[in-house]
């Protein structure tokens, strides 16, 4: 199939991904979203590559692996901001489910005196650590030297690409689900601290910390501490309260955390669904490819489900 005209919504990360592949396959681009990549959610996600909250999915094993092999190869160009970075996932019981290991062939079981107090076991693992607030202008760069368009507006109805666009791609995040008429998105609300970087490398995750989800994940420019997550709740604001809770459950796990400056707090939703959605939606004026639910893997997922995107482009 030739080169098409292929309307993409929504500009965070995974939108810009699209946007990416789609123009390197020769296709003419032209992303349209109401804000950019750093005032979405992507700008605020940790970004470490794990399959947080990403539902079920046949296809979900491909995608993390190719995204892991994308960001490996990304993390060679330094302007990216992309780095590989080993960290622990801690497990406080018995049955975790380590089917993402599959997708990481630097990982190993945890030694007990690796294990913090409470926890029963763990993996540690060599995975991709994406300092956001670099990578999203460099992916737009790099979107822009292929040729991709952006148009900053708001979208009210798919049909309006109709016309100008051949094809048109819905990674809008939450957005997406009044576009399709979706009622099974839904938000995850996340909030998380940002502190500056007294030299650590390694991340550590807890989901089943007793004070809540915690993670500590260092990138090039500051630590970022969190986290919450609040299924249906599209509350934005800060929350004093949990960003004291915050600070100490990421204190607990990486204590040289204590008294290190706040650089900067901020919340988002993540756009959760049950299943990731990723295929042809019919009954609209011009074809449609349905991307989008990513939950809290919006960067773990992103160059993978940007690939099968692409290769659908060509069956429709």
């Amino acid at each position: 199939m030739g080169s098409r005209h292929i309307g993409v919504v929504g500009a965070g990360v995974v939108g810009l991904s699209v946007a990416h592949d789609l123009a390197l396959r020769g296709h003419t681009v032209t992303v349209v979203a109401d804000r950019s990549a750093l005032d979405s959610v992507s700008g605020v996600a940790a970004a470490v590559w794990f399959p947080y909250r990403s539902g079920e999915s046949p296809s979900l094993m491909r995608w993390l692996v190719r995204s892991r092999e994308r960001f490996e190869e990304i993390a060679s160009d330094p302007e990216a901001g992309v780095d590989l970075r080993a960290g622990t996932v801690v497990e406080r019981a018995g049955g975790v489910d380590r089917s993402w290991t599959r997708a990481v062939p630097d990982h190993r079981e945890l030694t007990p005196d690796e294990l913090p107090p409470g926890a029963v076991a763990g993996v540690r693992a060599l995975v991709p650590v994406v300092s956001m607030g670099q990578y999203l202008p460099w992916l737009r760069e790099r979107c822009r030297a292929l040729g991709v368009r952006f148009v900053e507006c708001t979208v009210g109805s798919v049909d309006e690409l109709a016309g100008e666009c051949e094809i048109g791609v819905v990674a809008a995040g939450l957005g997406s689900g009044p576009l399709l008429k979706d009622d099974s998105m839904y938000p995850v609300r996340g909030q998380v601290v940002r502190l500056a970087n007294p030299g650590l490398t390694e991340w550590i995750t807890d989901e089943d910390h007793p004070g809540g989800l915690t993670y500590v994940v260092p990138r090039r420019d500051d630590v970022v501490c969190g986290g919450t997550a609040q299924p249906g709740s599209w509350n934005t604001d800060l929350d004093p309260d949990t960003e004291k809770s915050i600070l100490r459950r990421a204190i607990s796990l990486v204590p040289q955390l204590a008294d290190q400056p706040i650089l900067s707090r901020a919340t988002g939703l993540r756009p959760a669904r049950d299943t990731l959605r990723l295929e042809p939606v019919n009954g609209h004026a011009l074809p449609l490819i349905a991307c989008y639910g990513h939950g809290g893997a919006g960067v773990t997922l992103s160059w993978g489900c940007a690939e099968s995107v692409t290769n659908l482009t060509d069956e429709l």
